[in-house]
Formats: C-alpha cells, sequence, structure tokens
C-alpha cells in the first residue's frame, strides 16, 4: 500500500509536467496560427485597400477630366456670346458714327438757316416798323375822317356787337320757350287724356231730401203723436225738417247737412220697425244711430284708405275721411269725388315719373276741409291743410291741400297735380248737377261777357268754369287799366250769371316782336 502511495505521488508531479509540456506545445501552435492568420488578413487589408486608392485616384481623375470638359464648353459658350456682344457694340459704334456726322449734317444746315432767318427777322423788323408807322398814319387819318378815336370805335363796335347778340339771345329764348310750351301742352294734354280714360266714372248728383217710406198711412200719424209732440221731439233731436205730406205712404226728410239727414233717416227706420214711438224713445234711438253712425263713419274711412292703398293714415283723418260719404259739393259726393281725384293723380303721376303714392295721397286728403268746414272759420282747402298739419301729414301734402284751389302759391308738381285732378274731377257733366248743355252755355257766356269789353283780344273759360283768361290788346289797355279791366269783368259775371263756387278773371297783356328770315 505504501508503494502504491508512492507511485502515486511520483505519477502526479510526473503528469503535471507533462500536462503542462503538451498546453505550452499546443498554445504555442495556436499562437503561430493566429499570427500567420493575422499576417493573412493583413495582406489582403492592405491589398484592398491599394484597390480602394487607384479607384478613388481613377475615379477623381474621371471628375477632374468632366470638370475640364465642362469647363471648356462653358469657356467656349461665353466666348461666343463674347464674339456676339463684340460685333453688336461694333455695329452700334458704327451706327453712332454715322449718326454723329448726319448731327454734324444738321448743326451745319441748322446755322446756315439760323443766319437767314436772323437775316429775315432783320428785314420784317424793318417791315414792321414800317407797317407800324403806316398804320398810325392811317389810323390819324380814319380819325380825322370819322371824328372818332381808336378807343371809341371799338366801344362802339362792341356796343353793336353785344346789341346783336341780345337781340339774338332773346330770339332764340323765345323761339325755345314756345317750342316748349306746346310740347308740354301736348304731353299734359296726352296724360290729362289718358288720366281720364283710365279713371272714367259715372256722377250721381246727391240730393239734400231723403224719403223714408212707410208700412201704411196710418204710421204718419205714429210719427207727427199727440199734438205734434213725436214729430217734434225727432226734428229737434236730428235737427232735421220731417216733411208729413199726402205722398203716399212716405215721409220726405230735409236738412243740408247729410249726417244729420242720415241720423234721423236711421232713426225713423228703427222706431217705424220697432213700434214704440214716442219722445223718450226717439232721445234714446237718436242717441244709439249717432254712435252706430260714428262706428260706421270710421269703418268707411278704413276701407277707404285700404281701397285706394293710402296707408298709416292717422285715426282722426280716417273720422274725417268717412264724414266725406255724407257731405257733398254741388251735388257731387266728396268722398268719391276725393277717390277719383287720388286715382288721377296716381295716374298723371306715374306718367311724369313723380312719386305716385304721394300724389294719391294728396287726391285723397285735398277736400278733407270740408268734413269740418261748417265748424270752423276759412276755406276747406285751408282748413285741410292745418288738419293735415295737425296730424303730421308730410309737408308735400299739407301743401297741396292748401294751394289746390290757387289760395297759396303752388310750388311742387304734387299740387299741380291735385289741382289738375280735381278740375278734371269737377268738370265731369253731372258732377256740378248741370247738363252738358247748361255747362257749354255756362262756359260760352263767360267768354261772351270777357268779350264784350273793349280791347279785349281773345277770351278762355278754364278749369270747368272756375277761372277766364282773357288776353288784351297791348297797344289799346296799359297795365293800369288790366286791373279795372278784370274788376269791371268780374262785377259783369257776378251781375249776369248764376254758378257755383267762384270764378277767378286773369287778365294777360304782353307784348311780342316777330320777325321772319328770309
Amino acid at each position: 500500500m505504501f508503494a502504491s502511495i508512492l507511485g502515486a505521488v511520483i505519477a502526479l508531479p510526473l503528469g503535471i509536467l507533462g500536462g503542462y509540456v503538451w498546453f505550452k506545445k499546443v498554445s504555442q501552435n495556436n499562437l503561430t496560427a493566429a499570427s500567420e492568420k493575422a499576417k493573412q488578413i493583413l495582406a489582403e487589408a492592405e491589398n484592398e485597400a491599394q484597390a480602394k486608392l487607384k479607384a478613388a485616384a481613377i475615379e477623381s481623375k474621371e471628375q477632374v477630366f468632366r470638370s475640364k470638359k465642362a469647363l471648356e464648353k462653358e469657356f467656349a459658350r461665353r466666348r461666343i456670346d463674347l464674339d456676339r456682344l463684340e460685333k453688336k457694340v461694333q455695329r452700334r459704334e458704327e451706327m453712332l458714327d454715322s449718326k454723329f456726322e448726319l448731327i454734324d449734317k444738321r448743326d451745319r444746315s441748322l446755322n446756315s438757316k439760323e443766319q437767314q432767318i436772323e437775316n429775315k427777322l432783320k428785314d420784317l423788323d424793318s417791315k414792321i416798323k414800317e407797317a407800324d408807322e403806316i398804320k398810325q398814319s392811317q389810323i390819324l387819318k380814319y380819325e380825322e375822317i370819322s371824328g372818332m378815336t381808336v378807343e371809341q370805335a371799338k366801344q362802339s363796335l362792341l356796343e353793336s356787337l353785344e346789341k346783336e347778340v341780345k337781340q339774338d339771345a332773346a330770339m332764340l329764348i323765345r323761339r325755345v320757350e314756345t317750342e316748349t310750351k306746346d310740347l308740354a301742352e301736348k304731353k299734359a294734354r296726352q296724360i290729362i287724356t289718358l288720366a281720364i280714360q283710365r279713371c272714367a266714372t259715372d256722377q250721381v248728383s246727391e240730393s239734400t231730401v231723403s224719403v223714408v217710406n212707410l208700412p201704411n198711412e196710418e204710421m204718419k200719424g205714429r210719427i207727427i203723436g199727440r199734438e205734434g209732440r213725436n214729430i217734434r221731439a225727432l226734428e229737434a233731436a236730428t235737427g232735421c225738417n220731417i216733411i208729413v205730406d199726402d205722398t203716399p205712404e212716405a215721409v220726405v226728410l230735409s236738412c243740408f247737412d247729410p249726417l244729420r239727414r242720415e241720423v234721423a233717416r236711421l232713426t225713423l227706420q228703427k222706431l217705424i220697425s220697432d213700434g214704440r214711438i214716442h219722445p223718450a224713445r226717439v232721445e234714446e234711438i237718436v242717441e244709439k244711430t249717432e254712435k252706430a253712425l260714428m262706428e260706421q263713419i270710421v269703418e268707411i274711412g278704413e276701407r277707404v284708405a285700404f281701397d285706394t292703398g293710402v296707408h298709416n293714415v292717422h285715426p282722426e283723418i280716417i273720422k274725417l275721411l268717412g264724414r266725406l260719404k255724407y257731405r257733398t259739393s254741388y251735388g257731387q259726393n266728396v268722398l268719391q269725388h276725393s277717390m277719383e281725384v287720388a286715382n288721377l293723380c296716381q295716374v298723371m303721376a306715374s306718367e311724369l315719373h313723380v312719386d305716385e303714392q304721394l300724389a294719391k295721397r294728396a287726391g285723397l286728403l285735398h277736400d278733407i276741409g270740408k268734413a269740418v268746414s261748417y265748424e270752423m272759420e276759412g276755406t276747406h282747402a285751408l282748413i285741410g291743410a292745418e288738419l293735415a298739419k295737425k296730424y303730421s301729414e308730410p309737408p308735400a301734402i299739407i301743401h297741396a291741400i292748401a294751394a289746390h284751389h290757387q289760395e297759396v302759391e303752388m310750388k311742387t308738381i304734387i299740387a299741380v297735380l291735385v289741382q289738375a285732378a280735381d278740375a278734371i274731377s269737377a268738370a265731369r257733366p253731372g258732377a256740378r248737377r248741370e247738363t252738358l248743355e247748361s255747362y257749354i252755355k255756362r262756359l260760352e257766356k263767360l267768354e261772351d261777357i270777357a268779350s264784350s269789353f273793349e280791347g279785349v283780344e281773345r277770351s278762355f273759360a278754364i278749369q270747368a268754369g272756375r277761372e277766364i283768361r282773357i288776353i288784351v290788346e297791348p297797344d289799346k289797355i296799359n297795365d293800369p287799366e288790366c286791373v279795372k279791366l278784370a274788376r269791371d269783368i268780374t262785377k259783369k259775371i257776378e251781375t249776369e250769371m248764376e254758378y257755383p263756387g267762384q270764378v277767378k278773371v286773369t287778365v294777360v297783356r304782353e307784348t311780342r316782336a316777330v320777325e321772319y328770315a328770309r
């Protein structure tokens, strides 16, 4: 056992030594192999680097070659451009040289001409001096012959020229005025004719009496009452005269106020249908009827404003419009007349390109003063203008209402249209409760009265006989005599004629100068 242990002890160092020797030999072999591989790798890397360097050198040489080629092309192009510019500059220099030569020639020519002109100017100055001397001598001779200086002659010539120019201007103005007047009259006739044709209406004369039909003759006694107390109460409450005569089954109501007459008619109809007729009942029915009539008046005014297309009307003016239904003017219903005037104004305004709504509104309200004319002092035109102003109507409406009977001067086209439409409506046969024959006779009578005076050349009745214009002979009647003539004609018309409303007498005296150029 000892031997085995000893053997093991001796074998162990030998094994270690052998392993070391073997490991060292193996390591040496590996190191040698690695060194050779490294050398091989370095050789390959060097070869690869050399190849890349050669490739890079070749590529750089190619790049340089290409750049050189491009530069050579650019240089050649620029050389061509420079050659072209050089030739162009050379041509321009040649042109400038030729122009300079031409300018030199012109300068020399101008210098010679300038010298010639200077010589001629000297000769001209001398001739002008001679002409001035001759002119002065001629002027002196003319002054001696005419006895006038130059300034006096100029002034005389200017005055004569001014006079001729003024005469020509006056003739031109006169001709233009005449042509314009003729054209305006023709256009006015067309417009008025169109308005009349488009607004043709029937005229029915209004009456100042109303007839109430009775169911039987016995009702007349009940209306009269015991000792006439019923009829007296009815007349006192309504302000109408109640005429009970022999007319069968009818009672006549007479009153110049249509509103009161309408109240009396409605009251009497209600009393007849009710059967209870006594003074207390009469007063009760009259009060109710007046209230109902006021409501009806408002409805009428609103309907008229709606039918005519006039909006934003003050409530008080609506009431006045409604009251016009129960007012008459020389037999013509004022409300129907106002509506007709409104339509005529609208038609004429559309032809003249004037505000149609404003013209229609002025035409509808032009007679609004007649609704209260018996309650206020003044003419219905001025009263209507005051009412329109009170209820904030536009100034153009107020002016048209005030001017439609020429009580104030007309300043707007609307006022002229309202006056013309009013005359057209009032001039219709039947509007003034007269036949066409009597209407024409009245106009002829007006003209005959005016023509009967000495010095009257012509006379014209216009505006349905509301105005007569008289043209006098200027050689026989002077301006102060015109005033006296107008007064004399007015007095004769008042004495010899019967006519509705008023007649305006206008005397015209004018001097005309007429020449004919042949």
